[in-house]
């Protein structure tokens, strides 16, 4: 699905720069900075916020060193599209 439409982004790439990173992005800039693009319009910043803290799962407020959302244990994790679009 695509969240961003000023910048064509779809949620498997808000997923994937999250998951993709030592240094785990915690908002909508820093996914476009993963991502090589900025803000344009702003309206997709909440949706993006939503798939970061559905991404990080706990670890979204607050994160430890041995975070469990690093390497190959983040993409065990399940997005539930349907809340998604119902929040936005």
């Amino acid at each position: 699905m695509i969240v961003c439409s000023c910048n064509v982004l779809t949620d498997h790439d808000v997923r994937s720069a999250v998951n993709g990173t030592d240094d785990l992005p915690r908002n909508a800039k820093q996914i476009y900075g993963c991502l090589g693009c900025s803000a344009e319009c702003g309206r997709c910043a909440r949706t993006i916020k939503a798939i970061i803290d559905d991404a990080l799962g706990a670890c979204a407020k607050a994160c430890c060193s041995g975070c469990p959302h690093s390497g190959a244990h983040a993409d065990s994790h399940t997005y539930d599209l349907t809340a998604l679009t119902a929040a936005a």
